[in-house]
């Protein structure tokens, strides 16, 4: 049976101030998230995550999803992350509780509800703090 994901506006990751030397949108983002992923070690790319709540799922403009499952952070971005922008709501149509980059998605326009564009994504990379940290 095929869920329907639409990640609503609350969805849009807002993690704090970016350094003031980050000018442009994308790395105003990027320093954004490198903040929420410090003392992380990136693990080995995954094509497909099983996500339990999706209330976690959360957008990152100008970059892709993240997932917070227990102490993993999982990242998947896009292949154009100039075209995810604040307004944009996902909508994924998937299978069970797998998340796959091959998903059918799609964005639309928080507004108006139109259609904006597709989303691709790249591999859900998993962030963990070094076991010694706890």
């Amino acid at each position: 049976m095929k869920t329907l994901i639409a990640l609503a506006a609350a969805s849009t990751l807002a993690l704090g101030a970016a350094p003031v030397s980050a000018e442009t949108p994308s790395e105003r983002a990027e320093a954004r998230l490198a903040e929420r992923l410090e003392g992380r070690t990136a693990g080995e790319p995954e094509s497909c995550i099983t996500v339990f709540n999706n209330n976690r799922l959360e957008v990152v403009e100008r970059i892709g999803l993240v997932y917070e499952q227990g102490d993993t952070i999982w990242v998947a971005r896009t292949s154009s992350p100039n075209q995810l922008r604040f307004d944009d709501i996902p909508i994924i149509e998937r299978m069970g509780s797998q998340l796959c980059r091959q998903d059918v998605m799609r964005t639309v326009d928080r507004s108006t509800g139109s259609f904006t564009g597709a989303l691709f994504l790249e591999d859900f990379v998993p962030y963990t703090r070094p076991e010694n940290e706890g």
